[in-house]
């Protein structure tokens, strides 16, 4: 039996026979588009007529050096028949001409980024037969135009402005302001324009023959799935390149037949919010390129109630049987021909992440969908999305008091952006990867074209375009803000500008736009990290709590840190750094003299003046975490790093060697000789902690046997503020971290040193908290030791930064900006290590670790504090691992929680 590379839309049952009935699958095999289209027909729907060509026929066609497959040319005019007897229409007759479109449809949509032609069937002799069918010449040689135009663009590769070219002068000589004014004779012109046009970029005559429109399209469309902006798009949205894209044949129906007729593209729920209200533009007398282009200006979906209420109650009627049966909301598109509706397309509709929270949720208030359907359909991505930068709202208000606020538009994407204008896409890329500066792309309009720009680019701003344009939909699918249809914003190519009011911006200057408000400011305002407060996300996070079984902990080394965490969802904090409170002006003295003396007496007087800073640091921190764990890592970095960088020590003690000689009274060699001896004095210590490799030197628990005061002090300072808070009526729970162990007996000598003077302290106060030690792993001898250690340890965490050093044997400082790169282009490494933990060394000298400290100790608590902790592919990993929690920064929290859930719930499905 020959092989089927073409369905009708009414064969979707045939379609899941030959897939084995996996919805999935058919959507794969007709794509997205032809899959929707059968489906919708299935559902009683209107759907006019058409087949789909599959994605196995476009595979093949280009694997086999751009040819048709054998039989799929003869399915098609198969097809094409069946049409007919459905119709009543024949395609090619002049009596009654059938003609169709040619879209792509992709398994997963990918707006714009393929092509399409339409009219597909006119010629001289046709278009004579639709003016006696409609009596509209008009209608018929705007279509006409069209098929030119997209023939010409999309098969043949002609430029599409030499077209809207014409169309402008045509507008120009007839003195009108849209093309819905121009009549009959002046699209005849355009046609016989537009002929000349495609003659001398194609090299041959636009083809009559109704057959060869067809196949040609079907070929350019094939061929569309290898185009730069399409290659750029699946890179860009982590899509396959070997699936292919399916090609719908379907009859033209026409919302440019009158005010009787309308076109338009929406939304069955808010894409930019997620409210549970169809969104959307569409025009009287127009076909569907009109409303996405942007080209013409747009009436909100609303409008179409009162121009056309019986329509727009079956639309409302149908949006919400598609919302229901999809169980998502759909982005849809319809004409409307002579007062009868016709739905076109059906797909999951792009949204932002505020609307796809919202949407999930409502959905399972609906009973559409379950909680855990609701969790997974939300991104980690998308959660992060919450706690993009937003402007702050003085700075807003002191650029609108100075006049700086420019215009409004349609808030189409939410979030903050700022950056130097450029006006096409091509330099948006270059200066933002070639020069690394941040860029707002601002067009007229976005094409698909456009797509490598908008990707690289902070946020993009348009002069024309609604609430369902290119520039939306691309915007709200990676997660740019966007303001568009500013209509004040004029563009002048030439003089690489733009005006607003009487406002100059050049290319390259200043400007700032907020896609909340969809306002547009020059110059660079300020931004702040938002707080969430959304509802719908706090209730999502709250489901994915249920689920997951990782605990989720902070990175927080201040009180406001920790209580920003807690806000996010924390439930202990997994590290604090207290080498970060060395660093604060008002204790760096003290540190520094710790470091400088060499007098025991002076150690003590130094040790004895950071403990208070040190006590209140910790108290605040347990006040905070009230009945949560606080695990606070003892000093870690090498000491030269609290001292004076030594080449700028050099480059000071020379400048002050030649003011020396230059001093002109005795108090001025005085002070500069005092200054020098100072200088010397700093410079011969940082000499003598030099180390050729000081991230493996004396630091971590080595620093701490070196210098048992330092940490005792740190010991007594958390203890004593542990009591402290306990007596307040504060549940404390401390844990003392020790970092880099490598040897057992590193971490019995320094907690049999620690340990005493905890009791000490505990005694003094009259109280005994509960805690525990523990030690860090970042070293593999650790790691494959940790039998013994846990002999010593009722706690361990992974401090995977350094452990992905030691088990590579590299510098990140050095890596990363190095060779590192390298081996990511050139594929030596799949990820980069040290934003993914390696599952092979890395995760395996995890398991090994965790293995061995819980067959001593089984109720060993394990965790994660690197900068992996909030990575959602090494949660995956920590949570196959049996991980007691992961620890990672307070904006990361949101994100880690729903990571931690994704995890367990791939476990459920898989029957673990």
């Amino acid at each position: 039996m020959a092989k089927k590379w073409v369905y009708l839309l009414d064969e979707i049952e045939h379609a899941e026979e030959y897939v084995g009935g996996d919805w999935d699958a058919v959507r794969g095999l007709l794509g997205g588009k032809g899959a929707n289209l059968s489906e919708m027909v299935r559902i009683n729907v209107p759907v006019p007529p058409g087949f789909t060509v599959t994605t196995e026929a476009c595979n093949t066609y280009l694997a086999s050096g751009e040819t048709f497959p054998k039989g799929m040319r003869d399915q098609m005019l198969d097809a094409l028949k069946a049409i007919e007897e459905t119709t009543g229409k024949k395609f090619g007759d002049r009596e009654n001409p059938l003609l169709v479109s040619c879209r792509s449809g992709a398994k997963f949509s990918m707006p714009g980024m393929m092509d399409t032609v339409l009219n597909i069937g006119l010629n001289d002799k046709t278009a004579e037969g639709m003016i006696e069918l409609t009596g509209d010449e008009r209608f018929v040689f705007d279509s006409y135009r069209r098929l030119v135009q997209m023939f010409g663009n999309v098969v043949m590769g002609a430029p599409d402005e030499v077209f809207e070219e014409v169309i402008t002068e045509a507008r120009s000589k007839a003195r009108v302001e849209t093309d819905a004014e121009l009549s009959a004779d002046d699209w005849k012109a355009v046609v016989e324009k537009f002929k000349v046009i495609f003659k001398q970029y194609a090299g041959r005559y636009f083809p009559t023959d109704p057959f060869e429109q067809l196949f040609l399209a079907t070929e350019a469309v094939f061929r569309s799935w290898n185009g730069k902006r399409a290659f750029d798009y699946r890179n860009a949205a982590g899509i396959s390149h070997d699936l292919g894209t399916a090609v719908t044949v379907q009859t033209m129906v026409f919302g440019n037949m009158g005010n009787d007729s309308a076109t338009g593209v929406a939304m069955t729920r808010d894409g930019s919010t997620g409210e549970n209200r169809i969104e959307g533009d569409y025009l009287i007398n127009a076909q569907g390129e009109d409303v996405v282009a942007g080209i013409r200006l747009t009436n909100e979906i609303s409008r179409l109630k009162t121009e056309m209420p019986e329509a727009y109650a079956e639309f409302e009627q149908i949006s919400k049987k598609l919302d229901s049966h999809y169980r998502d909301m759909q982005d849809v598109e319809f004409t409307i021909e002579k007062g009868k509706f016709w739905m076109l397309q059906t797909r999951d509709g792009k949204r932002t992440a505020q609307a796809a929270v919202r949407i999930a949720v409502e959905m399972v208030e609906e009973g559409l969908i379950t909680r855990e359907e609701a969790v997974i359909r939300i991104t980690p991505e998308q959660v992060d999305f919450f706690l993009h930068p937003q402007f702050d709202r003085e700075a807003v208000k002191e650029v609108k008091a100075r006049g700086d606020m420019l215009a409004r538009g349609l808030n189409v994407s939410p979030g903050a952006g700022y950056g130097v204008v450029a006006l096409d896409a091509d330099i948006a890329e270059l200066w933002a990867k070639e020069e690394g500066k941040e860029v707002i792309m601002v067009r007229p309009e976005t094409r698909p074209d456009d797509v490598h720009g908008m990707l690289a680019a902070q946020g993009i701003l348009t002069s024309r375009g609604g609430r369902t344009s290119h520039a939306a939909l691309v915007a709200r699918q990676f997660g740019k803000p966007a303001v568009v249809g500013v209509s004040e914003l004029k563009i002048d190519m030439v003089k690489r500008q733009m005006t607003v009011k009487d406002k100059v911006i050049k290319e390259g200057d200043w400007i700032s736009i907020d896609g909340n408000a969809g306002e547009l400011y020059a110059g660079k305002v300020k931004t702040m990290v938002p707080d969430i407060k959304d509802p719908w996300l706090m209730k999502l996070l709250s489901w994915a709590d249920e689920f997951r079984k990782l605990g989720v902990w902070t990175n927080a080394d201040y009180p406001a840190d920790a209580q920003r965490a807690l806000d996010y969802g924390a439930e202990g904090i997994g590290l604090c750094r207290t080498e970060h409170m060395f660093f604060e002006a008002e204790r760096l003295p003290f540190v520094q003299k710790m470091i400088m003396t060499d007098l025991p007496s002076e150690r003590r007087e130094a040790l004895d003046a950071l403990l208070p800073f040190q006590r209140e640091d910790f108290a605040g921190l347990f006040r905070v975490m009230d009945g949560l764990p606080v695990i606070i890592r003892l000093i870690d970095p090498p000491l030269h790093e609290f001292l004076p960088n030594h080449i700028d020590l050099l480059r000071d003690l020379a400048d002050l060697k030649i003011r020396l000689k230059d001093a002109g009274t005795l108090e001025d060699i005085d002070r500069l000789l005092d200054q020098i001896e100072k200088e010397e004095h700093i410079l011969k210590r940082v000499e003598s902690l030099h180390e050729s490799n000081p991230m493996l030197g004396l630091r971590g628990v080595r620093l701490g046997i070196h210098i048992p005061e330092l940490t005792i002090m740190q010991v007594r300072a958390i203890f004593e503020a542990a009591c402290m808070v306990a007596k307040e009526g504060i549940d404390v729970h401390p844990e003392i971290m020790i970092p880099l162990t490598s040897h057992v007996n590193e971490l019995k000598f320094q907690r049999d040193i620690l340990e005493p003077e905890a009791k000490k302290v505990m005694e003094e106060q009259g109280i005994e908290p509960k805690y525990k030690f523990g030690t860090m792993i970042e070293i593999p001898r650790a790691a494959l030791t940790t039998d013994q250690i846990a002999e010593y340890a009722e706690f361990i965490s992974f401090g995977t930064n350094d452990l992905t050093q030691t088990t590579f044997g590299i510098s990140r400082d050095d890596a990363e900006a190095g060779f590192l790169i390298e081996y990511m282009e050139k594929e030596i490494l799949p990820e980069n290590p040290f934003a993914v933990i390696d599952r092979d060394g890395v995760g395996m000298l995890m398991e090994i670790s965790i293995q061995k400290g819980r067959s001593v100790r089984p109720d060993l608590e394990c965790g994660i504090c690197g900068e992996h902790g909030g990575n959602p592919e090494s949660i995956q990993l920590c949570h196959e691992l049996g991980l007691t929690y992961v620890s990672c920064s307070p904006f990361r929290i949101p994100v880690a929680r729903l990571a931690a859930a994704h995890a367990a719930l791939r476990d459920r499905k898989s029957g673990k």
